[in-house]
């Protein structure tokens, strides 16, 4: 009876990949289920939540009797069952993503802050009915479901069976599983990791047709507002927001990209921010419709730069045409607010969560920075080599005025902004590092500042207190990875991200989107979610930022021209003994592996012929001999690298297979 007997969501047409481009032994650690339509796999007693193996037919009986459905993932859409009764009533259904608020009313996701989500009802009298939720009421994304019974007399009972729910994620995929990337290590953790961000991402590419209702519903809810254009689209979150967030995008697709490679949603995500500027201002909102946010200086930024990634990864210069005359003016919209100190002078002030924004903020000036570089490519990639030069010496000039005016000496990394503040932010101080801003010395500095946030569970945000954020954390892991300190960033990922996929409470396969110092998932308490600990996400994209850094900065495999043209090998050892991956793009498949023994390690690659690399390989060189497909690589001395300072071994190759083999 399920409503999920076609692979592909409703009537929408399937053009999504059939199989996993790198089948093997590592899907086993893939979260998406097989099918679309999926079962419970426990069910757990109320009130002691203990478990058992989920059967096809459960009895219910008396006023307020309940049973908890535990599909032991994030699942997410339609739900479907069968109720046969005697008596008469009202059969309840609530959600929940983690388990410790189960019960009748579901977990916060409306977004007024004024009343319950509460539940949806099916009226009994007697009979068998089959049960289907209202489309409009589509459940975003949960774990467990409670079903309740509120009985008109004492004798009223109800049996439930084929409880199934038709999964909305990747609507256009007709294998769920058919990821066209991997990632495989010697760590399980890392691999869970890994596979769990890759599913959170799965879970955010909906369809275009089931955004979260705006103006926000005092009770209940609602997912039924288009968001933009196409068959699915890349979202924030599973349950919540379920609208466009360039910003969150910044981490979600480079993930999206090395795991799923779904960058159809990623396309239509930011046509919609193209559809929906200014025209008159060249500002780009906040957010994507029905939100629609606006006032961001910064997700303004992100919007410019998600096209650097999507072009990128695609190469689609046709995309990039249609909308440049748009991107020209989204950039004179954000170099008008550079001032005389030649900083940007922030009046968007709406941004991730941080407390504070505005005036010579250094996160936004740092963004910026990366919007001039990217910028600069993309001119080159549409010919425009005056555009080239002028924004990446504007890009320059902006790097001096930040590293002049905003890095205190005194404590080694950079302030909030160029006034007396003692605020030493986890963001701007990540991002500094991840896109290249400043020297080697000051790079190595602000790298063990960063560890100075660290508690057991992950870094506390000084500019949000009491916060663990993984969207801010994932540009840290980055940073650490570009000051070439990759024992720091395991610990990092290990700390932070080994508590979001163990933790017993939440979903385990998918990554939160927040939580406090306390371990508790009170995620922005105070910065605008009411108090209220059930609003946070449990599958929010902008978390997964382990899913892209083990790729290009462990095993160190990235593309850094179009669809892969050329790209770069630089592996970075930490206390891993080995670690393979690959993804793919309109070119062919990228795959690399690495393997460390007593006697020294292993390096291999293949990619398509048709393309050149860079292999980078820590130094130094005169204890170490390299061979490259049987021969001594000739210039294989060490030299300190342009970002950390540290000596690598650096040299080119062409495409096909190559072999790396470092003796010790």
């Amino acid at each position: 009876m399920g409503l999920g007997a076609a692979q592909c969501w409703k009537n929408v047409s399937c053009s999504g990949p059939s199989e996993a481009a790198f089948p093997g032994p590592w899907d086993a650690n893939n979260y998406a289920p097989t099918t679309r339509s999926v079962r419970p796999v426990n069910v757990l007693s109320w009130p002691d939540l203990e478990a058992t193996p989920y059967r096809q037919s459960i009895e219910l009986t008396g006023n307020g009797s309940k049973v908890i459905f535990d599909f032991g993932i994030e699942v997410g859409g339609l739900v479907s069952l069968t109720h046969a009764s005697s008596g008469s009533g009202r059969l309840g259904l609530a959600f929940t993503e983690a388990k410790n608020y189960v019960g009748e009313w579901s977990d916060s996701s409306n977004g007024k802050f004024a009343g319950p989500d509460g539940a949806l009802y099916s009226n009994f009298s007697g009979g068998e009915v089959d049960y289907k939720m209202p489309e409009e009421r589509l459940r975003g994304g949960f774990r467990y479901m409670t079903a309740f019974l509120i009985a008109d007399g004492s004798d009223a009972s109800v049996s439930l069976s084929n409880v199934e729910t038709t999964l909305d994620f990747m609507p256009t995929w007709s294998n769920l599983r058919a990821y066209q990337g991997y990632f495989h290590s010697n760590d399980d953790l890392l691999n869970r990791i890994w596979y769990a961000g890759a599913y959170t991402l799965q879970s955010n590419c909906v369809p275009t047709d089931t955004g979260r209702q705006v103006p926000f519903l005092t009770t209940g809810w609602a997912n039924n507002a288009s968001m933009g254009p196409g068959d699915t689209i890349i979202v924030d979150g599973a349950k919540r927001d379920r609208a466009v967030w360039p910003g969150d995008m910044g981490i979600a697709v480079p993930s999206t990209f090395v795991s799923l490679g779904d960058l159809e949603s990623v396309k239509n995500a930011l046509q919609v921010m193209y559809d929906h500027q200014n025209t008159v201002t060249g500002a780009f909102d906040e957010s994507g419709p029905p939100l629609s946010q606006k006032g961001s200086d910064t997700y303004h930024m992100w919007t410019m730069i998600g096209t650097y990634n999507y072009v990128l990864y695609t190469g689609e210069l046709d995309f990039l045409s249609m909308n440049w005359p748009k991107y020209l003016h989204a950039m004179d919209f954000i170099l008008g607010k550079v001032d005389s100190s030649n900083l940007l002078n922030v009046t968007g002030i709406r941004d991730w969560a941080r407390w504070q924004q505005g005036f010579h903020n250094t996160e936004a000036n740092t963004i910026l920075h990366y919007t001039l570089t990217t910028g600069a490519r993309l001119a080159e990639w549409s010919s425009n080599s005056t555009l080239t030069a002028e924004w990446s010496g504007r890009a320059t000039t902006l790097a001096s005025a930040i590293n002049a005016r905003t890095y205190d000496e005194k404590y080694g990394a950079f302030k909030d902004n160029d006034t007396d503040t003692t605020l030493h932010p986890q963001d701007a101080n990540s991002l500094a590092l991840l896109f290249n801003l400043t020297s080697p010395s000051r790079t190595a500095s602000i790298s063990e500042r960063l560890t100075r946030n660290w508690t057991p569970i992950g870094p506390e945000t000084p500019e949000l207190p009491g916060n663990i954020s993984p969207f801010i954390s994932s540009f840290e892991l980055g940073a650490h990875l570009a000051a070439r300190e990759p024992d720091r960033a395991l610990d990092l990922l290990r700390r932070t991200w080994g508590f979001i996929v163990n933790n017993e409470n939440s979903t385990q396969s998918t990554l939160l989107e927040g939580y406090l110092t306390n371990a508790s998932f009170g995620y922005r308490s105070s910065r605008g979610y009411g108090y209220d600990s059930s609003y946070p996400s449990h599958a929010h994209g902008w978390s997964s930022g382990p899913t892209s850094m083990l790729m290009t900065g462990i095993l160190g495999l990235e593309v850094t021209d179009l669809m892969g043209k050329a790209w770069t090998l630089a592996p970075q050892w930490g206390d891993l003994s080995s670690v393979e991956g690959g993804f793919g793009t309109k070119l062919g498949n990228f795959k690399a592996s690495w393997e460390r023994g007593s006697n020294g390690t292993t390096l291999n690659w293949e990619v398509p012929s048709n393309t050149s690399g860079t292999v980078i390989v820590a130094g130094p060189g005169s204890s170490q001999r390299l061979l490259l497909n049987g021969k001594v690589v000739e210039n294989g001395v060490a030299k300190p690298d342009s970002i950390a300072g540290k000596d690598v071994v650096m040299f080119g190759t062409s495409g096909g297979k190559g072999e790396l083999v470092i003796y010790q």
